[in-house]
């Protein structure tokens, strides 16, 4: 199954998911994908998650587009059928430098982009609001570059890099098994993975570490996070209770808390993150 993306001279066959997009061109062909889901998802013509996954239910989607719009019907989004998604389909990343305040199919790429390499912007909506705006100078920051807001040539060249990778090996937080993963979800971004387990099933530090917040934090709820080496982070979110103190330092096995359900959760669970200079990575990755 193909998706086309046309603006211009540029043409795109999509076939790789997000998250896995592994060159510069893979990485665009995933965004430009996801901006199609984003635009799809709009027209209520689609309703999976925006995974930059090129397959049956996107097709679907774009030819119940080109039947509305009365175009020919191939499940190719070419011109006719981006310019049957209005705004949201145009115009192509790249093709103009974004700033806060714009829309469109550019914004929903770099947005997808941006929860690839560990800066997800909260909804995929192709709108260029607050959210965006300091997730992309976030990851300007942490790239190297200006952290100037504005998605020029350099930004569009380093999100098209690999996702980070951890430098450290961890151990599972909690032995109980996985639920949800890491990764897009819906018209957002999962930016870690669900453990599962009853209030008060203890927590332990997934590895050596020193803790640098031990608080209540808005959605996280009641919140761990420990340094370790390399720059990597491990949070431990909506705990029922937490077990260390600001500034200690603890063996990996260290009870740091208790699942709970606090903060932004809908049952009691341990939402667990790794973080590479700030970067979300898959904790899937690294635990052992």
């Amino acid at each position: 199954m193909r998706v086309v993306s046309r603006v211009g001279k540029l043409t795109v066959a999509v076939v790789v998911a997000l998250a896995v997009a592994a060159s510069p061109a893979a990485a665009a062909d995933a965004g430009d994908v996801a901006a199609l889901q984003v635009a799809l998802r709009a027209r209520g013509v689609y309703v999976g998650s925006v995974d930059g996954i090129a397959g049956p239910a996107t097709a679907a989607g774009v030819r119940a587009v080109q039947r509305q719009a009365g175009i020919a019907v191939d499940g190719v989004a070419g011109p006719a059928t981006r310019r049957a998604l209005g705004w949201r389909g145009r115009p192509a990343l790249g093709a103009r430098a974004l700033t806060s305040g714009m829309r469109g199919w550019d914004v929903a790429a770099a947005q997808a982009l941006l929860a690839r390499a560990g800066f997800p912007s909260g909804v995929f909506d192709g709108l260029a609001g607050a959210h965006f705006a300091a997730a992309l100078t976030r990851f300007q920051a942490w790239a190297g570059l200006a952290a100037d807001g504005v998605v020029g040539p350099a930004t569009v060249a380093r999100l098209g890099g690999p996702p980070p990778r951890s430098p450290l090996r961890f151990r599972a937080p909690i032995s109980t098994a996985a639920g949800d993963g890491f990764g897009p979800r819906g018209d957002r971004f999962h930016t870690g993975i669900d453990f599962p387990a009853a209030t008060g099933t203890p927590v332990a530090a997934a590895g050596a570490g020193c803790v640098t917040f031990a608080g209540f934090d808005d959605g996280y709820g009641l919140l761990v996070v420990l340094a370790h080496s390399g720059g990597v982070t491990t949070w431990y979110a909506h705990l029922s209770r937490i077990d260390v103190r600001l500034r200690a330092c603890v063996a990996p096995g260290t009870r740091v808390g208790a699942v709970g359900a606090t903060g932004h959760a809908t049952g009691p669970h341990l939402h667990f993150e790794v973080r590479v200079r700030g970067a979300a990575i898959d904790p899937r990755a690294v635990l052992g």
